[in-house]
């Protein structure tokens, strides 16, 4: 049976702390309070998401609201998309590790907590769309990770089987998903988490991405 694998996209695939970063410290400079976020320091922040950069910043200033929080989600998405792929990289080793993987068989996909359109454009850009039978984003179903409905979608759509998945992640959303679905759960660890992956046992925790096709093999997943 053709085994699949599922990728996560921020952290995973690629660094996008420092456009996102950008992005939210547009929504504190418009409020008045200049450049809350720092691109080390609140990586890992960046990586969970648009509100919890909205969150983290503004608890850092004393003026958390989430009203506030709400009223500026959009200004950030607007201001993320018109600036997606400034400072953003793929993670080393990405692109020819996905290669090999798709020129030796394996079915491959994105499953991200990013909207959609965002993560699209953000491939495109990326001149790394083509490798991946789909990608699943954060509105595509009524749910998104770590309920497993959207990795069982985005295995569905590669024409996969939960039974011959795994899916590669950068955090504890990933993990949980992995879980809830019975599939592998394979962690990459690139020194942006906020958290011990170690602790979650995944099946496999990764600092080389190039270590992911032998990682595949000793866990029976292979192309054919």
């Amino acid at each position: 049976m053709q085994s699949t694998v599922i990728f996560d996209l921020d952290g995973t695939l690629a660094d996008t702390s420092g456009d996102l970063l950008a992005a939210a410290n547009r929504c504190f400079e418009d409020m008045g309070f200049g450049s809350v976020l720092e691109p080390l320091r609140d990586a890992p922040t960046a990586l969970r998401g648009g509100r919890a950069m909205l969150r983290k910043g503004l608890e850092r200033v004393d003026s958390l609201s989430e009203a506030r929080i709400e009223q500026y989600y959009p200004v950030l998405l607007e201001a993320y998309e018109s600036a997606i792929s400034v400072h953003t990289k793929l993670f080393e080793g990405v692109r020819e590790t996905v290669d090999a993987l798709l020129k030796e068989g394996y079915r491959i996909g994105i499953c991200t907590n990013k909207p959609a359109g965002l993560a699209e454009k953000l491939m495109a850009e990326l001149n790394f769309r083509t490798p991946f039978a789909c990608l699943i984003g954060a509105d595509t179903l009524p749910v998104r990770k770590p309920d497993p409905e959207p990795l069982f979608e985005a295995i569905r759509r590669v024409g996969g089987q939960p039974e011959s998945a795994c899916l590669v992640g950068d955090s504890i959303t990933d993990h949980k998903t992995a879980r809830a679905a019975g599939v592998p759960s394979i962690l990459v660890d690139f020194g942006l988490a906020d958290q011990d992956l170690s602790a979650l046992e995944p099946e496999a925790l990764l600092t080389d991405f190039r270590a992911l096709r032998p990682t595949l093999h000793a866990l029976s997943l292979r192309p054919q």
